[in-house]
């Protein structure tokens, strides 16, 4: 198994842990990104937003799986929610987190 195998499979390990945990699905997109397409249920919040709804993410209690187009605005998001001590995992582009969502 090489290291990005490693790598995915630990993420994947991970978010299909906080799904099972009943964890907000977070979309970061823009609101052109949201209205083509999302998944039923998500939170949307964009990226440029996300730290004016801190607290109100910290008052669900949940783990917060974050989620963009490719991955790179959600690690992004990720990261800022770590910050605040909220945990959270990056759910990388919406047609791979979808593949987790039945």
């Amino acid at each position: 198994m090489g290291l990005l195998s490693f790598f995915f499979k630990k993420q994947s390990n991970k978010i299909q842990e906080y799904l099972n945990r009943d964890a907000l699905i977070l979309d970061v997109r823009t609101q052109q990104e949201w209205n083509e397409a999302h998944i039923a249920n998500a939170m949307h919040i964009p990226l440029a937003d996300l730290k004016n709804h801190i607290e109100d993410i910290k008052k669900l209690n949940k783990p917060v799986i974050a989620h963009c187009k490719s991955g790179v605005r959600s690690a992004r998001a990720t990261k800022l929610l770590k910050f605040y001590k909220i945990e959270a995992v990056n759910g990388g582009g919406l047609a791979d987190l979808k593949l987790f969502i039945s």
